[in-house]
């Protein structure tokens, strides 16, 4: 049985390294993609999970596989496209940390995955099976995370979401918003941020999202607030009960990665007390989320700047 399955991107992150001699900017390879960040946090955090993707036959492609097996994620369903690239993602870092992309996708070959590709023997012995909004943006994909869904549903497994919307990989906005959106149902677990309460509740107000989503028949609705820490809220006792925890105070290096890194702290902690979703357990999990967001940003990349164990020690990040 593994404790999380995560099927989506898997690609580079070539990240700003400075200067060269003759004064051009130099990238860095670094490793990435939401859904296996996730899946590469929870096993370093201890946690048994397997990654279902696809990469280019390509030295990129090589170099994802090693990186995942070697942090002890399953990669028996990461398969190899003979006739796409390997997704790449150059990052743009401002003063802050904060970033923004320009994506080689056209199409990458985490975009080409079928639904007769898909492992169900891994699909159908899975606590939690986590998923992004990039494999929704383009066929065959789509349909495969669609039926991915549909099988882990079935066989008991929690879903989670979060959707990381980057606009230059959709046809256009109501696209994006259309397909987001029409996985919802299907959710237990929705991590957003704030500034994604519009697209996927209608609502730009982080309180009045949360309450939306939950009426959708999500379990939990987690909203990040950046350097303010997260927003959450579940149904308990017959009513909402909602919580926000503040973030530690670090300095930012690189944003990059604080989400999954955030997330795979909240899932964690679930994990630990075994899905059981009460008031109680939903602030330990969004407070070490927190820890894990800040782990995160004190460091370059994404992959290598997920968390590990943080010990008792957490809440003093």
């Amino acid at each position: 049985m593994f404790d999380l399955v995560a099927l989506g991107e898997l690609l580079i992150d070539w990240t700003p390294a400075g200067l060269s001699p003759m004064g051009m900017c130099l990238f860095e390879r670094n490793p990435g993609g939401a859904p296996a960040n996730v899946a590469l946090a929870l096993a370093s955090l201890g946690m048994k999970s397997a990654f279902i993707g696809k990469v280019g036959a390509d030295m990129h492609g090589d170099f994802l596989r090693t990186v995942l097996a070697g942090k002890g994620v399953d990669v028996t369903a990461l398969l190899r496209d003979e006739e796409a690239f390997t997704t790449l993602a150059f990052v743009s870092l401002n003063e802050s940390g904060e970033r923004t992309f320009s994506f080689a996708r056209k199409p990458g070959a985490d975009t080409r995955i079928r639904p007769d590709e898909l492992p169900l023997h891994i699909l159908k012995q899975c606590r939690i099976f986590h998923f992004g909004s990039l494999s929704l943006t383009d066929e065959p994909a789509r349909s495969a995370t669609l039926e991915a869904i549909r099988l882990a549903k079935l066989s008991g497994a929690a879903i989670s979401y979060d959707p990381n919307y980057r606009a230059p990989l959709w046809k256009s906005r109501s696209d994006a918003i259309e397909q987001m959106r029409a996985v919802l149902p299907f959710v237990d677990y929705l991590k957003i941020s704030d500034e994604e309460t519009g697209l996927l509740a209608g609502k730009e107000a982080v309180q009045g999202a949360a309450q939306s989503l939950l009426e959708k028949g999500i379990s939990a609705v987690v909203v990040t607030l950046g350097k303010e820490g997260a927003y959450a809220a579940i149904r308990s006792k017959g009513a909402v009960y909602s919580t926000t925890v503040p973030a530690p105070e670090v300095q930012v290096v690189d944003t990059t990665g604080a989400g999954d890194a955030f997330w795979s702290g909240f899932l964690y902690r679930l994990l630990e007390a075994n899905l059981s979703l009460t008031e109680e357990t939903l602030r330990s999990s969004v407070e070490y989320a927190n820890a894990a967001g800040a782990f995160c940003v004190q460091r370059r990349g994404a992959i290598q700047a997920m968390p590990k164990e943080l010990g008792s020690e957490y809440r003093l990040l």
